[in-house]
């Protein structure tokens, strides 16, 4: 199981409908959060994600993006955690983040471990001691242009194993048990008969796992669309309409076009858009209308709404 729930999807400051920015992604029951605008701990109790997270990834640092965190860890704090949380942003992370730990928070109680990123890192099986390592999928850091070193992150699942053929198994007179889990890994195996069977025939080949691309804030680019190539969900941001390009070219943002041409370079499966500006806080119809008009599989994200990611097969 992926999923994604976006816990806000606002630009810049909060409004009555939409919070700032925070997105939730959880995968085979573990929690990964991006982005903690302010207000985000109360938006996980309102849409039911747990705090039984251990990682939070942030693509750069003006305020609406990680202001949360103080009140997140305070929280956590309050409610005796003792595992070690883990933060993830660009240059810049450590001192920043070090800082706003400090505010309004007497102690933590448990371990922050801090980390800068950059672009072509690979988030995987050496995040650190206190983390198991991940045999599943990893995350890859890809530049984004908002400024200041600004980045996306792209969670790529490792391939998986090819489908197991049932009935090729029986017609070869393979006995279902522990010789059928042997073949899916991928072993050759030994019959009571003396014959030996190998998977070529009964194991189909390997599978691709799930890629879900998140940007941040970013002009359209070339990084995000090579990052993003074949995503089965692409969340990128779309501040603004066709009618402010201008605005969104000299703020470091992208309209809803814009994001759209950028999904359709990538061969995305799907895009969802978010970081809207508050005039489109109750109505977001007219960004989907632009978007639609050149990537048709396209929705603009509410709060609380959780998209599911499914297998391509």
């Amino acid at each position: 199981m992926l999923s994604v729930t976006f816990l806000g999807t606002s630009a810049a400051r909060p409004t009555v409908e939409r919070n700032v920015s925070g997105v939730a992604l959880v995968r085979e029951g573990e929690t990964l959060l991006f982005e903690c605008g302010e207000g985000t701990q109360r938006q996980m109790m309102r849409y039911g994600v747990s705090f039984a997270l251990s990682e939070i990834f942030f693509t750069h640092f003006h305020a609406d993006h990680f202001l949360g965190v103080i009140g997140l860890v305070r929280t956590l704090g309050l409610q005796a955690r003792e595992e070690p949380m883990r933060l993830y942003g660009p240059k810049g992370a450590k001192k920043l983040l070090e800082s706003a730990l400090k505010l309004g928070v007497e102690r933590v109680p448990f371990e922050v471990a801090i980390r800068e990123v950059k672009p072509g890192d690979v988030i995987g099986s050496d995040s650190g001691s206190n983390h198991a390592p991940r045999t599943t999928y990893h995350l890859e850091v890809f530049a984004t242009e908002h400024g200041g070193g600004s980045v996306g992150y792209a969670l790529r699942e490792h391939e998986r194993r090819g489908r197991f053929d049932v009935e090729k198994a029986q017609a070869a007179g393979i006995p279902e048990g522990p010789l059928w889990g042997k073949l899916s890994k991928g072993e050759t195996v030994g019959l009571p008969d003396g014959r030996t069977v190998s998977p070529e025939g009964i194991v189909g080949p390997p599978r691709p796992g799930r890629l879900v691309v998140f940007t941040g804030d970013t002009r359209p680019c070339a990084a995000v669309v090579d990052a993003a190539q074949g995503a089965d969900l692409l969340i990128h941001e779309a501040t603004f309409g066709e009618e402010e390009k201008d605005r969104a070219k000299e703020t470091g943002h992208s309209t809803a076009r814009e994001a759209a041409q950028v999904a359709l370079a990538a061969k995305a499966r799907r895009l969802v858009l978010s970081h809207v500006s508050a005039r489109y806080s109750i109505s977001a119809e007219e960004l989907v209308k632009e978007a639609r008009d050149v990537f048709k599989e396209t929705a603009v994200a509410k709060d609380g709404m959780t998209v599911e990611v499914p297998f391509n097969d």
